[in-house]
């Protein structure tokens, strides 16, 4: 049995559960027109005309070709970010990778996939994608318009990677019906939410997402953008607001494989609600726990690079399945 971390948080990042209890964790109740909600959001992104435009950067870095790449997204957003192609490999499919509240500042070209294209975008507000109306300190960023359901950046960010996918559909046309999806942390939150509702996706992998069981983690102290829900003075708003954006609720209707990486300690992202979100998720899904997450911890680096390993065996298929 593993002893329990040193830190200096004044909460316990366990919030009091063993493995078993979190394996338990329930959703929180759904409105009645959370369906409707995203399935209307989701006809307003795949609408929108990406007029994805890239530029090869001249680099290559582990057999990958780097393209800074942009493309539209809704409300007349332009999202920036990077597209990686295989140097020497054709494309059969792709993955579109969602980052945490820390952004990206160059793109991660340590993945081993075969024939797979991936995007790697910065959702609305944040990287290379700024918004002058928008901070990109996840404290700010993640209340901006929280008491309007229909405005709510949540929303766009989801959108965002809708919009990707149509993107990469615009220049990989053969990609249809093999692209995957990654997220952490934020990214694994707008994640499960934009699984929930596009078909187009065929394999997803979540890493400590957030937005899980709104009724508990707004009662768990923590650390980064969840603290600044808890502190926002209108939570009558929250509570109109947060429950469209449940990966508890939107992972009832996870209908292909994924795989989740869930974290026993985590002082930002509160493991009951990391598992609940899990739990939700009805079939072929595949869970692997660490011992933390957002924490240095010994064993970090050997349990991600095992993990990482078994992402990619799970996203394999993306490229193999229908080469020829």
């Amino acid at each position: 049995m593993r002893k329990p971390f040193k830190h200096d948080f004044a909460f316990d990042p366990t919030y009091g559960y063993n493995l078993n209890q979190l394996m338990q964790v329930g959703a929180a109740e759904e409105p009645k027109d959370f369906v409707t909600f995203w399935r209307r959001k989701y006809r307003r992104a795949t609408h929108v005309q990406t007029h994805l435009s890239m530029q090869d950067t001249g680099r290559v870095e582990n057999g990958w070709r780097v393209f800074d790449c942009y493309y539209d997204s809704t409300k007349g957003m332009r999202i920036g970010g990077w597209l990686l192609l295989p140097e020497k490999q054709p494309v059969y499919g792709a993955m579109v990778y969602a980052h945490g509240y820390g952004g990206l500042t160059a793109p991660d070209t340590s993945w081993k996939l075969d024939n797979t294209a991936i995007l790697m975008p910065c959702v609305r507000g944040i990287g290379r994608s700024p918004q002058h109306s928008v901070s990109s300190d996840p404290y700010w960023h993640v209340l901006h318009h929280v008491q309007d359901k229909q405005q709510y950046i949540i929303a766009g960010c989801v959108q965002d990677l809708w919009c990707g996918v149509s993107a990469l559909l615009s220049i990989f046309p053969q990609t249809e019906n093999h692209i995957g999806f990654v997220g952490e942390s934020l990214g694994g939150g707008l994640g499960v939410l934009a699984s929930a509702f596009d078909s187009r996706l065929s394999l997803s992998h979540f890493h400590v997402p957030t937005f899980g069981n709104t009724e508990l983690r707004l009662n768990m102290p923590c650390v980064g953008s969840t603290q600044a829900l808890i502190e926002f003075k209108d939570q009558a708003a929250l509570k109109a607001t947060l429950p469209y954006f449940d990966t508890s609720i939107a992972a009832k209707y996870l209908s292909y494989p994924t795989l989740w990486g869930l974290a026993r300690f985590d002082p930002f992202v509160a493991p009951p609600g990391q598992f609940s979100a899990y739990n939700a998720c009805p079939k072929d899904k595949e869970l692997y726990v660490l011992d933390a997450g957002h924490f240095d911890y010994p064993d970090e680096n050997k349990q991600k690079k095992m993990m990482r390993k078994e992402v990619e065996m799970f996203l394999q298929p993306l490229g193999a399945s229908h080469a020829s």
